[in-house]
């Protein structure tokens, strides 16, 4: 008999304490949050602030110095549900179609299923026509497309975005940012890092403030861009210079 049981969430993350330190440097300060729900959050702030190194800790590339990353679930040795795509994204020599039946081989997919699938992917994200082209030739915001494409067919709980539109055209963008919106409409929790207070507003439900490697704020995001609760909050959603 089948077994039809749903997966076990990979939700709330939890981070208690967590601190990173780096030859000597604290670039994260006993950063507390609970990450759970159905939404999209914008984790924002200067240059500098841990925005990249926080989800990086979240996502497992790295561990932290102190505290602890917690998962409710780490999907008990299975592949986990949750993936990440990077400003400058991560792809093979090969062409795209390949790069996306190398990450099914990866994640355990029969062979016979690759193509099909990495083909379904490439429809969905508007890319058929750049199958057969070498992905690291790819336009910028093809790449990134492509990135997409890679973490779709994971289907994640959780999908952690760092500054993907940051190097791109205004056409890329609303294509990366559509995508966002489609994958949290398939049930997708988004946790993304931004600079862009207008891409904030457009996308985020909740937003994380960070400042010198400590959490200020978290909240909804129409408290978060009406009612800052700090100073360099504040300044930040003014365009002032924050340092």
């Amino acid at each position: 008999m089948n077994d039809m049981r749903l997966p076990i969430s990979l939700l709330p993350l939890e981070l208690n304490e967590v601190s990173f330190v780096h030859r000597g440097q604290t670039l994260l300060d006993r950063i507390s949050l609970r990450l759970e729900g159905h939404g999209k959050i914008l984790i924002m702030g200067p240059n500098g602030a841990g925005k990249s190194l926080l989800m990086r800790l979240c996502h497992g590339l790295l561990k932290p110095t102190n505290g602890q990353v917690h998962w409710a679930s780490n999907a008990n040795g299975k592949p986990p549900r949750q993936a990440m795509v990077f400003q400058r994204p991560v792809l093979l020599r090969r062409s795209a179609l390949a790069n996306l039946t190398y990450a099914l081989g990866i994640n355990g997919t029969p062979w016979k299923q690759r193509k099909p699938m990495a083909w379904q992917a490439l429809d969905h994200f508007g890319l058929t026509a750049i199958a057969h082209r070498p992905a690291r030739v790819l336009s910028g915001g093809e790449q990134q497309r492509l990135a997409l494409a890679r973490a779709w067919l994971l289907k994640p709980e959780v999908l952690f975005l760092d500054e993907p539109t940051s190097a791109l055209d205004p056409a890329a963008i609303k294509a990366v940012e559509d995508a966002v919106v489609d994958f949290h409409r398939q049930g997708t929790r988004i946790v993304m890092s931004s600079h862009d207070l207008n891409q904030a507003k457009r996308l985020a439900d909740e937003v994380i403030f960070l400042y010198g490697g400590r959490l200020i704020e978290h909240s909804p995001a129409e408290d978060f861009f009406s009612q800052p609760q700090t100073a360099r909050a504040r300044a930040f959603i003014n365009g002032e210079l924050v340092w």
